[in-house]
């Protein structure tokens, strides 16, 4: 169940408000990197939690202060959007207002779609869909996902917080940048408490890894034509971070062979040519027998 209060979880506050930045806001509401993202994707982790059940209340605790952060930026919507400069709301309400709000700054659908308000949407005015919930049922990679989400959302914040010389804005931004300081770390506190990455690594941790092809498990592959040296790194030496391997970097070969497939389906309707006897290549079914045990050398 679901409780609400009728008071915002940090005070939104437009000095001079802005169509344009109230368009830009739209990024953090409904955009890849937004508060509709992280608050869905903790919300379906919480419904999908098995195991210990502090992780299914903790993501519940933290999906449902993400719809306070929903809330907080609709409402410095709607601020920076009724509060636009007057030749702004004249020429919206014009016989045109899509040509009116374009020359305004604003996203159009702010006005005709919303009435002067947020929408579900990204700065471009693209509905979000969802496709960038991830909740696998797996802790681990989940926590993954969430610190991803959570640094991508800072980042974004930080650059609004730049885009603006507005105070009230600066003053929400700078509260929204701390919520996802704490998010990232406590995700990250999450894997630790689990046992960090050796006891992690790879996830899923419960895979025999032995049935894995595991001559290629911590190899680098260096795809680069002859005289391009691979990028040397923490990745192509040393003990893998799980502890169970040692990376390499081996050049990069073919083990398979050149693929080939069957004639075209009658049914399908491709050219008759391609179904002609012989059309398939007869180069193609040269085999290279031998050939992939000795491509799997350094």
């Amino acid at each position: 169940m679901f409780y609400h209060d009728n008071k915002l979880q940090y005070p939104v506050r437009v000095d001079t408000p802005s169509p344009v930045f109230a368009k830009m806001l739209q990024q953090a509401i409904g955009g890849v990197e937004g508060e509709i993202r992280v608050c869905l994707q903790y919300l379906f982790q919480s419904f999908g939690s098995r195991g210990p059940t502090k992780y299914r209340d903790m993501l519940m605790e933290t999906g449902t202060e993400e719809l306070a952060h929903i809330q907080m930026l609709a409402t410095a919507v709607a601020l920076n959007l009724e509060g636009s400069p007057a030749s702004v709301q004249a020429a919206a309400a014009r016989e045109n207002p899509m040509v009116a709000a374009v020359m305004g700054g604003m996203e159009p659908r702010q006005f005709l779609s919303a009435g002067m308000a947020a929408l579900a949407a990204d700065a471009n005015g693209v509905p979000f869909n969802g496709s960038h919930v991830y909740a696998s049922g797996n802790i681990v990679a989940d926590m993954y996902s969430n610190v991803a989400a959570e640094a991508t959302g800072r980042v974004l914040a930080c650059r609004l917080f730049d885009m603006t010389d507005d105070p009230g804005m600066k003053d929400m931004l700078r509260y929204l940048i701390a919520r996802d300081t704490m998010h990232q770390q406590q995700w990250l506190a999450v894997i630790e408490e689990l046992g960090g990455q050796q006891a992690n690594l790879p996830v899923p941790n419960s895979f025999d890894q032995d049935q894995e092809l595991l001559e290629v498990s911590y190899d680098f592959f260096a795809t680069g034509i002859d005289g391009i040296e691979p990028p040397s790194g923490r990745w192509t030496s040393g003990p893998s971070l799980d502890g169970k391997g040692e990376y390499r970097v081996r050049r990069a070969v073919p083990f398979g062979e050149e693929p080939k497939l069957a004639p075209p389906m009658p049914s399908g309707y491709a050219q008759s040519q391609q179904m002609m006897p012989g059309a398939v290549d007869a180069t193609a079914e040269t085999t290279i027998t031998g050939r992939v045990d000795e491509s799997r050398g350094l």
